[in-house]
C-alpha cells in the first residue's frame, strides 16, 4: 500500500496508562532494593566506619 493510505498519526507525546503501570513497578522495585541495600549491616558498619573516621582525622 502506498504511504499515502495510511491515516497520519500524531505525536505520540506521554505514556499510556500501561507504561505507568510498568513504570511504577519498577520504580517500586528499585526501591526495595535500594531500601534493603541501606538497611543491611554490611552497609550500616561501613557509614558508621566511614564517619568515625572522619570524626577522627586531626588538623
Amino acid at each position: 500500500m502506498p504511504a499515502a493510505d495510511f491515516p497520519r498519526r500524531r505525536g505520540d507525546a506521554g505514556m499510556s496508562t500501561a507504561e505507568y503501570a510498568v513504570g511504577t513497578v519498577a520504580a517500586v522495585g528499585f526501591a526495595t532494593v535500594l531500601y534493603g541495600v541501606i538497611h543491611s549491616s554490611a552497609t550500616r558498619s561501613l557509614l558508621t566506619g566511614l564517619v568515625n573516621r572522619a570524626l577522627s582525622v586531626t588538623f
